[in-house]
């Protein structure tokens, strides 16, 4: 009897347990599960009453119907998996108690279909009350264990004691008082008699079957939860934590932000915000691939987090911006903790064959000195990190209200051009370049403008370098040579038309993909298009640059060489690529008028161009005395404001020889400028 107890308390604490497994799935995966738990609550109501029936004296031999046996099983794995499958159905409170009191009919019937395969030789009388009593008994203790088991007022604990209880008080009344129901007289003794000791062997064989079948279930529980217990931790890793460096991501990093402002409130300590962004990232990945930028991202990370102590702590916001927090009680510690990170990020790092420096603009705000809000806080980080990147600073800067108000200027004039570039706020304008022998148009220089609709005009030596700064160089490059391509494709003369190529816009490799796609687009022919870069794009990598200028020269596209003879290396830059046309730059023409070192610095230059056979374009004419001097010393064109201002594009293009003498300086010459979009 006892051990038919211990066997349905264990087996009704399995099932309880996969019943709450079951609940946590969906689809096949929960008919699997609910097939499985069917199972062991079979089994267990099936070997609680072979077993419980050892307990049960009487004076007459037994004999058992293999064939009932073997069907009472069956119909209580039959009839738990109906029961399961009912009161898992809906959310609703009714699914429960209807499955339970199912469940609670296949107990009985599995009990009585037993009990019909229990032969004796005597005379078997059933009391109806007691039948009745030990079905109702079942289906409602069955009921009320479904119902525990799906409630939400109960904790997890509970609900799982409570059910399991509730499941075996059905499967021990049902038996016991239906046990009470059955009286047995006895008749002649039976020649085969099955024995006392074979009863016992029976419900012990009995018991060992049901107890693997529990076990079973057991184990399967366990996996499952085990499993599950590991795929939420991963998931909750990986929602919390950077996927490439394992830091703590941007969320993870605001609440334990929010976490540590209200300790330092309360302890009365002091807490900074160490705001990070990487210095030549962009470069390496864009040299040397993505893979070289993660490799370098996983290392500083590494780094960063050996060099924490206690509570301080490190994240990736993403891209190349990291951040840090740490606690402290005098400005010492601060300052040796953000020597620590500094360090660590100015260390060499090598990736593949390469090896370098990369370094990081470093911001401080500290709390309360700087902010009292977690936002504000993290905000005046970000302000002096970008106040140190923009004065190249080696050393981390602290918040500081006054000069970082010309940074949050400049972040808005950030967010204000992406928002400019989205809703096509700006417009070209176009400046004439004409040939200084026949004075015949050779084409136009397309220049950015932008009005904001607030501060008015903005002047390209403000906007570019912000541009540049916040990575928006070349959404902005992109859209001036696809509206420029466009433009020049409306005018009925064959001129060309000349895009500016910011540096960064050349160490990026798609860029002659970006040509091909946008000259395929807008229909203009590749002999039409010319683009100007300076020298300074070839400083970073000049093996990688001339090698996209190659591929852009390949497509047809004229390349100009900008602002010669300010750079450092001019000639190198001459002779190893075959540029289409050099502009002296501005600052040698004006002094041509009264500077004989200006004009035989221009008559040297000029004399390279020929030797090399590239024409020279000369920049910034301004007054007739420097047009006639180019043209006496053999310049082959001219662009200034003499010739013609930058404007819009008007309705028509004058085409053709322009008349001799000076030019009204308000008059673009050909008359060329595209319309504002």
């Amino acid at each position: 009897m006892l051990l038919a107890v211990l066997i349905c308390c264990v087996g009704a604490f399995v099932v309880a347990e996969m019943f709450v497994q079951v609940r946590t799935t969906s689809g096949i995966q929960r008919f699997g599960w609910i097939f499985l738990t069917a199972i062991a609550a079979g089994a267990t109501i099936w070997c609680t009453h072979f077993v419980a029936m050892l307990g049960y004296e009487v004076d007459v031999p037994v004999h058992l119907d293999p064939v009932l046996t073997i069907v009472s099983l069956i119909v209580a794995i039959v009839g738990m998996s109906i029961g399961l499958a009912v009161g898992l159905w809906g959310a609703g409170a009714l699914y429960p108690l209807i499955g339970g009191a199912l469940a609670g009919g296949a107990i009985s019937a599995m009990h009585y279909t037993g009990m019909a395969a229990f032969r004796v030789d005597g005379l078997v009388e059933w009391r109806i009350p007691y039948v009745v009593a030990s079905v109702l008994c079942s289906i409602a203790f069955s009921a009320a264990a479904f119902a525990a088991l799906c409630s939400a007022r109960l904790s997890g604990r509970r609900r799982l004691w409570l059910g399991a209880g509730l499941f075996a008080t059905a499967i021990v009344t049902l038996h016991f008082v239906a046990m009470t129901a059955l009286r047995i007289a006895p008749l002649s003794l039976s020649d085969k008699p099955l024995t006392s000791e074979g009863m016992r062997a029976l419900g012990l064989a009995t018991a060992l079957v049901g107890l693997i079948v529990i076990a079973a279930g057991i184990a399967a529980a366990l996996i499952d939860r085990h499993t599950r217990s590991d795929a939420m931790q991963r998931l909750r890793h990986m929602a919390m934590n950077d996927a490439l460096t394992g830091l703590p991501n941007r969320s993870s990093f605001q609440a334990e932000l929010q976490r540590q402002v209200d300790v330092a409130r309360t302890a009365g300590t002091k807490l900074a915000v160490v705001a990070i962004d990487l210095d030549r990232f962009k470069e390496i990945n864009d040299v040397h691939g993505h893979k070289a930028g993660d490799d370098v991202l996983v290392m500083l990370a590494d780094r960063m987090r050996d060099q924490l102590q206690g509570e301080e702590v490190v994240a990736r916001l993403g891209g190349d911006e990291f951040v840090a927090l740490t606690r402290f009680q005098e400005r010492g510690d601060l300052a040796k903790f953000a020597a620590r990170l500094d360090a660590a990020l100015k260390a060499p790092v090598s990736f593949g064959t390469m090896s370098a420096r990369v370094g990081a603009g470093i911001g401080v705000a500290v709390f309360p000195d700087h902010a009292e809000s977690v936002e504000a806080l993290v905000n005046n980080a970000d302000l002096a990190m970008y106040r140190a990147k923009h004065e190249g600073s080696f050393e981390p800067r602290f918040y500081d209200a006054s000069l970082d108000e010309i940074v949050r200027e400049r972040r808005e004039l950030a967010n204000d051009l992406r928002r400019a570039i989205e809703e096509d706020q700006l417009a070209l304008h176009y400046q004439v370049q004409t040939s200084i022998t026949t004075r015949e148009v050779t084409g136009y220089e397309a220049l950015l403008r932008w009005h904001h609709p607030l501060r008015g005009n903005i002047p390209p030596e403000v906007f570019i370098p912000v541009a540049e700064e916040s990575g928006l160089i070349l959404p902005l490059g992109e859209w001036v040579l696809r509206q420029a391509c466009r433009d020049a494709t409306t005018w009925p003369n064959q001129s060309k038309v000349s895009v500016n190529v910011s540096p960064l816009q050349l160490a990026h490799a798609d860029l002659p993909g970006l040509f091909r796609q946008v000259l395929g687009e807008t229909g203009l022919p590749a002999r039409r298009l010319e683009i100007e870069l300076t020298e300074t794009a070839f400083v970073t990598d000049r093996v990688r640059a001339l090698h996209i200028l190659q591929q852009i020269k390949a497509l047809g596209v004229g390349v100009a060489l900008d602002d010669f003879g300010t750079g450092f290396s001019s000639l190198e830059t001459l002779r190893v690529f075959p540029f289409d046309k050099i502009k002296l730059d501005r600052f040698f023409i004006s002094g041509l008028a009264d500077s004989p070192q200006a004009i035989a610095i221009v008559r040297a230059v000029l004399a390279l161009g020929k030797s090399l056979a590239i024409p020279v374009l000369a920049e910034g004419i301004e007054t007739d005395e420097q047009l006639e001097v180019l043209r006496r010393e053999g310049c082959d064109e001219a662009q200034g404001f003499l010739l013609g201002r930058p404007a819009p594009m008007p309705s028509t293009i004058v085409v053709g020889a322009v008349a001799r003498g000076a030019v009204p300086r308000d008059r673009p010459l050909g008359g060329i400028a595209p319309q504002s979009t």
